[in-house]
């Protein structure tokens, strides 16, 4: 146990920073894209099998799914902000609280997300414009995905848990059978289930959870000789330092949701259902192609955590560096097929060659800047390794909320239906530039700490 424990914190500390980026980020990316494909597959088999209006509906739904993912971001990220720094400082009464804390905060917050989305969906689909056919298969649709809150929150927390250890393929082998499992149950679900085929993709996804989350416990119960449960308890103390990281993480989520809210609500005002059906097939596709590059910030995370912890202030300059450039090629990759096959990509969820004719130059419009967006999720991961929640939450807010619902409100009435589209880039590009001023800021503090502790070692 001492020595497996002794052997990660020594690679995070003097390996090479490209062997490391490789090494954790590979399979890193490989285990978020898994991620990814609980909500690409679930749109593609339901527009595909079913029809545009449960895409649609599916679509609206989704934002509100994002109120587990802020759960599970809130006490993952927080957690294993916390651990990582733990690992480099070697505090293992910290090490120890992690996992019981982790499900109790779990337990907690899921009660109250699945009685919200399972009592009140209807009213909150209302927020984002959805009526008529939509509207009512949103609501089937979101009350059986709310049934399994807790199961996703544990999964996908307790899987940042294992990225913070830097047990990437472990948490990529356990995401694969739950991705695994959808892509073989929800087309057997929707055809099984006939009329009620919308709820059987849900009940899918659940199932696939269920059994992801039984094996992710049996690891931390039997597998895993640094991080296990000691009890199953609050740890009021660790509590602060959890939530002041987390919540930068959780409001990238949840400010997701009101963004993607308002999104739909412009467009369906602009342009009616084809808008959300459109707007709602370029979302899945904007998700899975910003999935590696939070894949490749979970590599990160360790990385700078860990040598932060360490007081190794310029080998995290040097290691975040290489992420940087590392995450522009990655985001590349996906910059170049859309702005290349634009139409081909709405096809596979949108069988109606009219509606895709429709979404392609716009397709290309939203993704216009995306080969930057890795500097940008690479400084959100940066600040939140190093404990600094605070300026983490400043660009999510920028982000998220404060420049584009303004722009999501004004550009439609500028450009007309490609300034819902231009809402995106804009706000984007914005954020970029004061992401740079601050990570160069936080470098120059790294430089003057870097200094201090080579004087005091003298």
């Amino acid at each position: 146990m001492e020595t497996e424990k002794k052997d990660m914190r020594a690679e995070l500390l003097e390996k090479s920073p490209l062997e490391l980026m490789i090494k954790l980020s590979v399979p890193a990316i490989i285990g978020m894209l898994v991620i990814g494909l609980y909500s690409l597959v679930d749109a593609v088999y339901v527009g595909q099998l079913i029809g545009p209006s449960a895409m649609g509906a599916i679509s609206v739904v989704y934002p509100f799914t994002l109120i587990n993912s802020g759960i599970a971001t809130l006490i993952g990220v927080g957690s294993a902000s916390v651990l990582s720094r733990a690992i480099g400082r070697k505090d293992s009464e910290t090490i120890n609280r992690i996992m019981g804390n982790l499900l109790m905060l779990i337990l907690i917050l899921s009660a109250v997300s699945t009685l919200v989305g399972m009592v009140f969906p209807r009213q909150l689909l209302a927020l984002s414009g959805a009526k008529g056919e939509i509207l009512e298969l949103g609501v089937r649709y979101m009350r059986v995905v709310f049934a399994g809150s807790v199961l996703v929150n544990f999964a996908q927390s307790a899987n940042m848990i294992l990225r913070a250890q830097g047990l990437m393929k472990r948490a990529m082998v356990l995401m694969g059978i739950g991705a695994v499992l959808v892509m073989i149950l929800c087309p057997i679900f929707i055809l099984a289930m006939g009329e009620r085929g919308l709820e059987g993709s849900a009940l899918a996804n659940i199932v696939a959870q269920l059994i992801q989350t039984i094996l992710t416990l049996h690891y931390f119960l039997k597998k895993n000789d640094i991080v296990r449960f000691h009890g199953i308890r609050l740890a009021l103390s660790m509590l602060p330092e959890i939530l002041s990281v987390g919540v930068s993480a959780m409001m990238m989520q949840v400010m997701t949701l009101v963004q993607q809210t308002v999104l739909y609500n412009v467009a369906s005002r602009h342009g009616g259902d084809t808008q959300i059906i459109l707007i709602g097939a370029a979302l899945r596709v904007m998700a899975f192609s910003f999935i590696p590059l939070w894949g490749m910030s979970q590599g990160l995370q360790p990385v700078a955590g860990t040598n932060y912890g360490a007081k190794q202030y310029k080998r995290v300059r040097k290691c975040t560096n290489i992420f940087f450039v590392g995450a522009t090629l990655l985001a590349l990759c996906f910059w170049i097929p859309i702005q290349i096959f634009p139409g081909a990509i709405l096809s596979m969820f949108i069988k109606d060659a009219a509606i895709v004719a429709q979404g392609t130059g716009n397709l290309r419009l939203m993704f216009s800047i995306f080969p930057t967006l890795g500097i940008m999720i690479m400084a959100l991961t940066f600040f939140q390794a190093l404990g600094k929640g605070g300026a983490a939450s400043v660009l999510v807010i920028l982000r998220q909320v404060a420049l584009f619902i303004p722009l999501a409100f004004l550009l439609p009435g500028v450009m007309g239906i490609p300034g819902v589209w231009a809402a995106s880039p804009v706000t984007d590009g914005i954020v970029l530039i004061l992401s740079a001023v601050m990570v160069a800021m936080e470098y120059k503090r790294l430089s003057k700490a870097a200094e201090i502790s080579n004087a005091v070692a003298q």
